[in-house]
């Protein structure tokens, strides 16, 4: 008989486990605290599957959506970078930026809930062994039961790897706990080294690999957006980049950036043999993103339309503006017509002033943004020309209006009607990991390792692998052909263009340690109605500290071992 009862924390998510048919919900957790109406105690979930054990991991996956995923900010600490301005102050984000970060009021829920899972994953792990649902073997489903059992101990080894990879990117050093504390325990503990952090996920990565499936297309259930070999491999990969970079590698260890070289390749090289395909970027986002086949693990989303309401221009029927992406990011796009002039037509030289000065961009710019003269949304509904000049039907001075004169278009579906009445819903999908972010690693890592973007001793050079994305078929940019202090200031801007919004930015500048470069002021710009352009600057706080979050002021009072991250 179990007796210690388990603790866990819901945090809102209507799924996260999806079924090819969007229908596997997290509305009916197993309940673990007995009472005598409900006689749900802990033996009985660890006897029963489906409501019982199954559901206790499904828990934890509930556990990778937080709140920088809510629809007020949408993954969009974007709005804590160059990439965007929350269009209203009041926007929580904004904490970020304006003073109002501190150790007392930590905005983000990361430690809380990271050591939330890990203490959940911790305690079903010692319990694994102890779990029996033989009473059921007469049941149709009884193998295919036992059969995921034995797989959920390395799904949640990945995901326990995976939370610890949030904690080392918010924190560097904190505490490693693989087993389950009592109070007095937990609240005594030390933090470990980020490098010992490392270890461990790599370690674990290693260890589960083997035992986790490529797809779950073929497995029961067809559960696709579970852990997969795949997926663990893109932890590895990532977390050793991080540990790579000048953040967490002060004196440039090119040894460090060899491993993550290595593990980068390791998943190119084995894209197309797992499934894995560049699509086109558009197709990224949207109801059927879910299925993309550049996608290795996602967070699927119900139908819904509020991220839309978010982010839909003020003057479109219950759109909040939301986060308006800057000019700073625009400036990023590169002309088509680049070639050898590259540098003479580029970011920062856009003439605002010019008849289209839009013409001729990077079409990721078009997928990303919403300009003045657009027509969006795209339902047939609410389709209007955009006009984000002052006194436009989309601009200011109307309340929320765009403080930047864009407006959101990756990630909102644009097919989302949000009037009050015939409203319609459509499925979401939050990146995780994507092909397409390996080969910007990779080419990160290997022109580190080698310290040039065009040597070819791990097979591609760093050139290649960005000119494979820039070569897709609906995209079509100038290759790269820089090397040096170019290249890496012309990298920096290909990864903000083809990873923007999502949830990259932020933690990449960090780890560059050039926060002060990019996030100390952001630029905007205003039209006014006789189509004049004027950049604006956005004035923005920012201070090396910043670099990692603080600990929370409540976890220091619980435990005098713990000490606080530098500057806070």
């Amino acid at each position: 008989m179990i007796t210690k009862k388990y603790r866990r924390l819901l945090i809102g998510l209507s799924f996260i486990i999806c079924h090819l048919s969007f229908s596997v919900a997290l509305t009916s957790c197993a309940d673990l605290d007995y009472t005598e109406e409900t006689t749900r105690d802990e033996a009985w979930t660890f006897d029963y599957y489906e409501n019982g054990i199954k559901n206790l991991v499904f828990d934890v996956y509930a556990q990778l959506y937080n709140n920088e995923l809510e629809s007020n900010s949408a993954y969009f600490l974007a709005g804590a970078t160059d990439e965007a301005q929350y269009a209203l102050e009041t926007g929580a984000v904004n904490n970020y930026v304006n003073g109002g970060w501190s150790p007392a009021n930590p905005y983000s829920n990361t430690w809380t809930k990271s050591y939330t899972a890990i203490a959940d994953v911790n305690m079903y792990l010692e319990k694994i062994d102890q779990t029996d649902i033989s009473d059921w073997q007469y049941n149709a489903d009884y193998k295919n039961w036992i059969a995921q059992m034995e797989m959920f101990p390395y799904e949640l080894r990945f995901l326990r790897a995976y939370f610890y990879f949030e904690l080392f990117r918010a924190y560097g050093d904190v505490p490693l706990v693989t087993t389950t504390l009592t109070n007095g325990q937990a609240n005594n503990i030390k933090r470990s080294s980020a490098d010992e952090i490392v270890k461990f996920i790599t370690d674990e990565c290693d260890a589960i690999a083997p035992y986790l499936p490529e797809s779950y297309a073929t497995e029961y259930g067809s559960e696709v957006g579970r852990a997969t070999r795949i997926a663990v491999f893109a932890l590895k990969a990532r977390t050793l980049l991080y540990a790579a970079s000048p953040l967490h590698n002060p004196n440039g260890d090119q040894t460090r950036w060899a491993k993550a070289a290595e593990a980068c390749k390791h998943i190119l090289d084995n894209a197309s043999a797992w499934g894995l395909k560049l699509s086109a970027y558009g197709s990224l986002w949207g109801h059927d993103a879910f299925f993309n086949p550049e996608l290795i693990l996602g967070l699927g989303r119900g139908e819904s339309n509020t991220f839309e309401m978010a982010n839909y221009p003020v003057g479109v029927e219950n759109g909040s503006s939301g986060n308006c992406p800057t000019q700073s990011l625009v400036d990023q796009y590169e002309y088509q017509d680049n070639g050898e002039t590259f540098g003479q037509r580029y970011p920062g030289d856009i003439d605002l002033g010019s008849v289209n000065p839009y013409e001729g961009l990077d079409p990721r710019f078009a997928l990303t943004v919403v300009k003045n003269g657009d027509e969006w949304p795209s339902n047939g509904a609410q389709k209007r020309v955009m006009e984000t000049y002052v006194g436009g039907f989309n601009g200011s001075p109307k309340y929320g209006a765009t403080p930047t004169s864009y407006y959101l278009r990756k990630y909102v579906d644009g097919s989302c009607v949000t009037t009050a009445d015939n409203q319609t819903t459509r499925r979401h999908t939050w990146i995780l990991f994507r092909l397409g972010e390996f080969y910007l690693d990779y080419a990160e890592a290997v022109f580190h390792a080698t310290g040039s973007a065009n040597d070819n001793s791990y097979g591609m050079t760093a050139n290649e692998a960005i000119n494979v994305l820039r070569s897709r078929s609906d995209i079509q940019m100038p290759k790269f052909t820089e090397d040096g202090d170019a290249w890496v200031a012309r990298y920096e801007r290909e990864r903000l263009v083809e990873l923007a919004f999502e949830n990259h930015r932020f933690w990449d500048v960090r780890r560059w340690k050039k926060g002060a470069q990019y996030f100390s002021t952001v630029q905007g710009a205003t039209i006014s109605s006789d189509g004049t352009f004027r950049r604006t600057t956005i004035n923005r706080q920012w201070n090396d500290k910043f670099n990692f979050y603080p600990i929370p002021q409540s976890e220091l009072k619980k435990n005098p071992n713990l000490t606080q991250n530098p500057g806070w």
